[in-house]
């Protein structure tokens, strides 16, 4: 019996391979045969009970040791007899035991006499823990096949005895608990293979007891994460097969102690980017599998110091848009790459291989590429073969050196590369096509597969669009906001970030960075442009509207309107032709030129409880109008009644404060009284309405004030035309209108009181300059003999 060193029992005897038998002249094992012939000495490891086990087969064959030296092996085969037992009359001599798809779920002593035993194979059977098959006298065993069974856990010390085990197979079960002394005993293990459980931990102390380890496979299971250290104890493992995990990230401490890891997989994954930390802890690797993974962009320093590596796959990426600058950057023993069958991959840039002089195979086929740069495969001096087929080809100067190839370049399978592009050569092969055209710039051609053109974000999150474009000369490349704002590499700005590659960074995304963003991408020859349209908390600015007017507040007397630009058109662009408001009530009209630093109005002595629409009017360079309305009804008076006593009450406090000592100051006594009282005349009189407002006079915008004295007076008014005017949307400013009210004012001249009393006329006039002017003169206009004392309307 092998038992475990330290464990108060003997030690194992090593694995004597050169006992094995060799088939000697006329031996020969016989299904259902009671008698094994022999030669005349009777040796030469014959099966020792003389007979084979019934449905059987026992052979001499060909075996391939773990390290696959070729060797001969007394087999008994009883694969696929749906045996519910082991046949009880093996041979002592039997090497390799088959029996493979079975019934069998636990075994009693068939095996204790199997002293020579080298290969057992269980797969396909029914056992559910691994003390079921009887494990305890196997010395001599080097493989054992468990897979597809139904074993649920691995216990301590489950496996002591195959001390000379070096190759376990115990996938495909489901297994998803393994204790930390499970493998105890296992020193000579070189294979384990562990894939297809139900494991969400990897435990280092695994493999403390494995320490010859040189192939693992632990792919498809459910495991939570790989962790820093997780193989740590692994010195001498050259292949390590981590598939099918949904990783999404690789820490950059997992992969310390592999030291003589050559081979790593982590295909189908959920990697989103090349785990650049982690793969510079393995310096040695040679062969590396990236296939099937949402990795979006490869770019410069994913593969940093892989001075060893020779093959890389990065295959079926269905997220994959680019290859970028300097991405495979000083691999000096590269030599094969292959990215094929990506349906995104539309740009790979014509340096992205700086420093690869080995490079003898590319694989670029079956991906969304229109082009590969003449420059990059230049920069690859030892390419022999390369493959393109299968790309939406554009057939202009871009490819031309193809067809002028005077390289020993092969290209693999020429007569599936057709021309996409431009419409004359389309479906056409790409060698049919003579490009004759002496000119050697191309118009900038976006790869549309390098972003979406819908996302839709959270509020606070940071997005990347990217940008990449194929032109002769290489274009550049920049960004135009939702708002017309350029954005370019030099451009400096909390907000956005352009990268010299193309990706347009935007931190810290709110509702009101939602619309159109379009890269524009422009050489010598042309432009051409892309749009990707975000969403923020499923908000958009409506893109059929290039102008959006909003209500930010209704009051009872007042409405904050605010509106912002949903174009691609550049704010120099823009010129603002009016700004003009309309209500429901035909009396009352407002009219005014929007200033140049606004992008909010607060429209002031509007009626309570009152529908009004306002419409706002702009006009760009091209002298094309947009319009954008809003409907919008004031609250009622009654709602915020108390409030707006106590507000006009302080208000008129400070206004008459500040106007007492102005009238000391200029030695003139004036009071000024308030009366509400409501009579018919048959003169008209313009009202001025203002609210205080608590902004500097100084920085009050006079308006554009359309006021007439009748209906006799509104085609002259009406025909006066306003020059649009260059809007900059960075500030904001409250602005106070005058009003056209068609409605009768009296003015009163108390000659007693020596005062002037205009009912609806409130204080404090003095706000704007021009609506006082206005209002003077068609107070001059009345007949009536002035007051003894100077009056001022201020």
């Amino acid at each position: 019996m092998c038992l475990v060193p330290g464990q108060g029992c003997l030690t194992c005897i090593p694995l004597l391979s050169h006992l094995r038998p060799v088939q000697q002249p006329g031996q020969v094992f016989l299904r259902d045969s009671k008698a094994f012939p022999q030669d005349g000495d009777g040796n030469a490891g014959a099966a020792r009970s003389n007979e084979c086990p019934q449905l059987c087969v026992c052979e001499i064959r060909p075996w391939f040791t773990p390290q696959s030296t070729y060797r001969e092996a007394t087999t008994v085969d009883c694969n696929d007899l749906r045996l519910t037992k082991i046949p009880s009359n093996l041979s002592s001599d039997t090497q390799v035991l088959l029996l493979q798809s079975n019934n069998i779920a636990k075994t009693t002593d068939e095996l204790q006499q199997l002293f020579n035993l080298t290969e057992l194979d269980f797969s396909q059977n029914n056992f559910t823990s691994i003390r079921d098959v009887g494990l305890s006298n196997l010395t001599q065993l080097t493989t054992l096949h468990l897979e597809e069974n139904q074993i649920t856990e691995m216990t301590d010390y489950c496996l002591q005895d195959l001390c000379n085990l070096q190759e376990l197979y115990i996938n495909h079960n489901q297994i998803s608990s393994i204790s930390a002394n499970a493998f105890s005993g296992l020193k000579n293990l070189l294979r384990l293979h562990l894939n297809s459980n139900k494991l969400k931990v990897i435990d280092s102390r695994w493999f403390d007891s494995t320490p010859n380890l040189e192939i693992l496979m632990i792919g498809e299971n459910p495991v939570i994460g790989i962790l820093d250290m997780n193989f740590k104890p692994l010195s001498n493992l050259r292949s390590l097969v981590l598939a099918g995990m949904y990783l999404t990230d690789i820490p950059g401490n997992a992969l310390v102690g592999l030291d003589s890891l050559e081979s790593l997989s982590f295909y189908d994954n959920k990697l989103v980017k090349v785990p650049q930390l982690a793969l510079e802890k393995v310096p040695n690797l040679k062969f590396l599998d990236l296939n099937k993974n949402p990795i979006h962009k490869i770019q410069e320093g994913d593969f940093k110091n892989m001075l060893r590596l020779k093959e890389l796959g990065i295959n079926n990426m269905g997220e994959l848009v680019s290859v970028d600058r300097y991405a495979l950057d000083n691999l000096p023993e590269l030599t094969k790459l292959e990215a094929t069958n990506n349906p995104k991959l539309s740009y790979i840039h014509r340096l992205a291989f700086r420093n690869v002089p080995a490079l003898e195979s590319l694989m670029l086929n079956n991906n969304a590429l229109n082009a590969v740069y003449q420059k990059t495969v230049e920069s690859l001096p030892n390419l022999r073969e390369i493959s393109i087929h299968s790309n939406p080809l554009r057939c202009d100067c871009v490819i031309h050196w193809i067809n002028s190839n005077k390289t020993n370049i092969r290209f693999m399978e020429p007569l599936s590369m057709f021309c996409a592009m431009p419409p004359e050569y389309r479906g056409q092969q790409v060698k049919e096509v003579l490009i004759q055209d002496s000119n050697e710039q191309c118009l900038p051609m976006i790869s549309h597969e390098t972003f979406p053109n819908h996302l839709n974000l959270d509020i606070g999150m940071t997005v990347f669009l990217d940008c990449r474009a194929m032109a002769e000369p290489e274009p550049e490349i920049y960004w135009v906001t939702p708002l017309g704002n350029k954005v370019t590499v030099e451009s400096l700005s909390d907000k956005y970030k352009l990268s010299s590659e193309g990706t347009l960074e935007i931190s810290n995304i709110q509702v009101e960075d939602s619309g159109r963003y379009t890269c524009v991408a422009q050489n010598i020859e042309g432009a051409d442009t892309r749009v990707a349209t975000i969403r923020v908390n499923g908000t958009l600015l409506d893109g059929t509207q290039v102008l959006k007017i909003y209500v930010k507040q209704a009051e009872s007397h007042s409405i904050l309107v605010s509106w912002k630009v949903n174009s691609n058109v550049m704010t120099s662009n823009l010129k603002w032709s009016s700004a003009t408001m309309k209500i429901d009530n035909p009396h009352i009209t407002y009219t005014a030129r929007v200033p140049v630093d606004v992008h909010e109005y607060n429209l002031t002595h509007l009626q309570p409880s009152t529908d009004y629409e306002v419409c706002l009017t702009v006009s760009n360079i091209h002298q094309q109008t947009q319009r954008s309305c809003v409907n919008v009804t004031t609250k009622n008076a009654a709602f915020a009644l108390d409030i707006s006593d106590q507000e006009t009450s302080t208000a008129l406090a400070a206004v008459m404060g500040s106007m007492f000592a102005v009238i000391s100051l200029a030695s003139v006594s004036v009071y000024i009284a308030k009366r509400f009282k409501r009579k018919n005349y048959h003169h008209s009189l313009k009202k001025y309405m203002q609210k205080t407002s608590s902004i500097p006079l100084n920085e009050l915008y006079p308006p554009l004030i359309n006021l007439w004295e009748g209906d006799s007076e509104k085609d002259k008014d009406g025909s006066a035309e306003t020059k649009p005017t260059q809007v900059d949307t960075s500030r904001s400013y409250y602005m106070c209108y005058c009003a056209k009210l068609n409605t009768v004012l009296t003015p009163v001249l108390n000659k007693k009181k020596e005062r002037l009393v205009v009912e609806g006329l409130e204080p404090p006039l003095h706000q704007n300059r021009h609506c006082q002017e206005q209002l003077n003169k068609t107070l001059d206009s009345f007949s009536y003999e002035p007051p003894p004392s100077s009056v001022s309307i201020r």
